[in-house]
């Protein structure tokens, strides 16, 4: 485990974008100060850093959690995500600097060897790392900021797409990494509509698997909802 104060925001931001720590979890600063050997002062300070990011929310004399995902949340990610990644893959292609390319093939081949390893925690890093260097391409002061919150939301009602259990959901991983691949080769041919094209199919590629990360199938509540209706028609 990585100690210091370092330590503790990378380890708080991919317990995040994983899912290890749930929406809305309540986070224990005296245990984190225990954990990682700090003080309370380093570990507010990471909660202000993170928060300035749109990993946690700071609470006035209530503590800190991890961002909620609510309904209004959502709905307002499906609306813009695919506008700003848009707006960053164009500017990308404008602005880039080759060690940035290289920094994009580096990861990508941890992503295509993390996706080969099946370790969806691994894929769920290298994916939002991969998007993070296209905002850094993009060198836009007032995008990335957003980019950075929608990748965040993105990761987390995301991940079922890097567990696929069935044969479809195995093909869009698989033309994930051919995307991947597609982004990197039209960012070097300075190619800006074929970026902007890949970004929309990509977001349509993990569009679905994100409904159902909000409306999953077989929730207790629509059973309920059955047996409910089963004893009208009995009745």
């Amino acid at each position: 485990m990585k100690i210091g104060k370092d330590g503790l925001y990378e380890d708080l931001k991919r317990r995040i974008l994983t899912m290890e720590l749930d929406p809305d979890t309540d986070l224990d600063e005296a245990g984190l100060c225990e954990q990682y050997g700090l003080s309370r002062t380093p570990v507010r300070e990471t909660f202000r850093r993170l928060a300035g990011e749109g990993y946690v929310e700071i609470r006035e004399n209530r503590g800190t959690r991890v961002s909620p995902m609510s309904h209004a949340s959502l709905r307002q990610f499906f609306l813009v995500a695919p506008m700003v990644y848009a707006a960053i893959g164009r500017l990308a292609v404008q602005n880039f600097k080759p060690r940035q390319l290289g920094e994009l093939r580096d990861t990508q081949e941890r992503f295509r060897a993390a996706t080969e390893a099946r370790d969806p925690m691994a894929m769920v890093i290298e994916n939002n790392r991969f998007h993070e260097i296209i905002g850094e391409m993009s060198w836009n002061a007032y995008l990335r900021p957003s980019l950075g919150r929608l990748l965040i939301d993105h990761a987390r009602i995301g991940h079922t797409f890097f567990r696929p259990r069935d044969a479809e959901m195995e093909r869009r991983l698989r033309l994930s990494v051919e995307h991947h691949d597609g982004f990197i080769t039209a960012i070097a041919g300075h190619d800006e509509e074929t970026v902007v094209d890949l970004v929309f199919d990509h977001w349509e590629l993990s569009r679905e698997n994100m409904e159902l990360f909000v409306a999953p199938q077989g929730l207790k509540a629509d059973a309920l909802v059955e047996v409910g209706r089963g004893s009208e028609r009995t009745s």
